[in-house]
């Protein structure tokens, strides 16, 4: 999904809009607005979200539907089409930021998740997988399960999964892992409800 992403001021998100800390490695923008076109439903959807501390997440504020066709009327069961908590999570990896180097470095680098995502949409490079699930209760260990739950948890997405996938290990030992990153104080700001219903 080709998705336009903008701060809430109509500027480019770069890692300088990212201005809101979460847990301890990430930054995020705290707002976005994303824009996407369905050139076969013929509907132009500009989604409106915005972190909620308390919600751990990126929560859709403001939608708006218009057509892009003469022959579509833009009502209910059009707009029942649009996927909007697809758009959300299409663009949430654009807006989360981190450094692999020291944040107090004036000339750290920062990455979004979106740049460090592969086409086989991984995050991890396989070697970076295996050092992780090889070394025990590591910092490297925390770190990743950070940047793995943080990713998915922000957009929406299901973090245990995301875990599970990028390092091939069982649903258990991805939630053991996300209980420890928790009582250490990584995953600060960052929730999934897994009863939560899509879009919502």
């Amino acid at each position: 999904m080709k998705v336009d992403v903008k701060t809430l001021e109509g500027k480019k998100v770069t890692w300088r809009t990212a201005t809101q800390p979460v847990g301890s490695a990430l930054r995020i923008t705290p707002g976005f607005v994303a824009t996407t076109a369905d050139a076969e439903l013929g509907v132009e959807t500009s989604v409106t979200a915005r972190y909620v501390r308390d919600e751990g997440r990126y929560v859709i504020k403001g939608v708006t539907n218009t057509a892009t066709r003469d022959d579509v009327e833009v009502n209910y069961p059009t707009v029942a089409k649009v996927g909007m908590q697809a758009i959300v999570q299409a663009a949430a990896v654009r807006c989360i930021f981190l450094t692999l180097e020291e944040e107090s470095d004036p000339k750290a680098v920062w990455l979004s998740v979106d740049q460090l995502t592969t086409a086989e949409g991984r995050i991890l490079p396989p070697l970076v997988a295996a050092e992780v699930i090889k070394r025990g209760g590591s910092a490297l260990r925390m770190e990743v399960v950070e940047l793995l739950y943080g990713s998915a948890a922000l957009a929406g997405l299901p973090p245990a999964k995301r875990i599970q996938h990028e390092l091939g290990i069982p649903h258990r030992t991805a939630s053991q892992w996300i209980i420890d990153a928790r009582k250490a104080g990584r995953l600060d700001g960052m929730n999934y409800n897994a009863g939560r219903p899509a879009g919502a």
